[in-house]
């Protein structure tokens, strides 16, 4: 088929890449690059069967394409509150930019929404039936919000002119190709352990996340992509960590001798996450496979590369 996976150089976006190109598509990368970079997809950039545009999604295309995966919109705090306007932008207007694309070409739609739009839950664990507890007005409501925005309109697609979707809510990711600078808390203490610097905790770590890595998350996409529901459907590892459980197993991996430092918590962090992914089981066959201590140390290795190489000052620039 021909693909198009916009913010495909990113971090999921370009994993997802990799599967697809190496189960034979054709596959169209649409990335601005304000946090996508062109070392995660370099090594697909003379196929044949690869096609790389740098264009801003909140801006109308007309491509020719089967399917859409629709991952672009910066992910991390540090990143999509930079510039939150343009991150709702994003959000509302590039998803309907897509949306109309696919309506046109009658392609399938997937849209990478986040377990962000559960906000700081009052459910444990998330089910898809939760309808969230999001404060409109903080400082991650444009995020927030905009996913759920983005998550309406898709639906309202579906039913006003039958675009074919599906919506997967995506928890804590991560793995290789993370940027340094992401600000999320898996990064955050690779970096911090790597460089010699105390692993920062914000608030007691009390609060949970579920970390599900990278290519786990990828074959839920494909199958939530090529199956005949439209969802939401959770999709991350149900396996639950306390904020200082993980900076602890990074510290010992990386530097034992690493402090451990505690900050104040910032507005609206949600103090628990973890996906109920019984709809994911039953629906897609799915579960993720890599435990934790399997995943980091990929992580680990991966920033350690990048880190003793000269790349490293410009990727802190991002």
């Amino acid at each position: 088929m021909r693909i198009l996976v916009t913010g495909g150089a990113g971090f999921i976006g370009s994993h997802l890449i990799d599967r697809l190109m190496a189960d034979g598509h054709e596959v169209i990368c649409l990335d601005n690059f304000f946090t996508g970079h062109k070392r995660n997809i370099v090594q697909w950039l003379n196929h044949p069967y690869f096609e790389l545009i740098r264009h801003d999604i909140t801006e109308a295309i007309r491509l020719e394409v089967d399917q859409i995966y629709h991952l672009a919109c910066p992910a991390s705090p540090v990143h999509y509150q930079y510039n939150p306007v343009k991150t709702i932008k994003t959000n509302v207007m590039g998803t309907l930019n897509m949306l109309g694309l696919a309506k046109r070409v009658k392609a399938r739609f997937l849209l990478a929404s986040t377990s962000e739009v559960y906000g700081d839950p009052e459910v444990h664990p998330q089910s898809e039936e939760y309808r969230g507890n999001v404060n409109p007005i903080g400082p991650r409501s444009c995020y927030d919000e905009g996913k759920r925005v983005a998550e309406t309109l898709a639906f309202d697609y579906h039913w006003q002119n039958d675009v074919e979707i599906r919506v997967a809510r995506i928890f804590n990711t991560y793995g290789s190709r993370m940027l340094e600078n992401d600000g999320r808390v898996v990064s955050n203490f690779v970096v911090q352990s790597l460089k010699g610097q105390p692993l920062t905790v914000y608030g007691d770590g009390s609060h949970t996340r579920s970390f599900c890595y990278v290519s786990d998350l990828v074959e839920g996409l494909i199958r939530l992509m090529n199956c005949d529901r439209t969802g939401p459907i959770n999709l991350g590892n149900p396996d639950e960590y306390t904020i200082l459980e993980l900076a602890r197993s990074v510290q010992q991996m990386v530097n034992p001798e690493a402090e451990i430092i505690f900050k104040p918590l910032p507005q609206d962090d949600p103090q628990r996450r973890r996906p109920d992914i019984t709809k994911a089981k039953a629906l897609l066959g799915w579960q993720p496979t890599i435990p934790l201590q399997e995943g980091l140390k990929l992580t680990v290795e991966d920033f350690r590369n990048r880190i003793a190489s000269p790349e490293m000052p410009h990727l802190a620039s991002v």
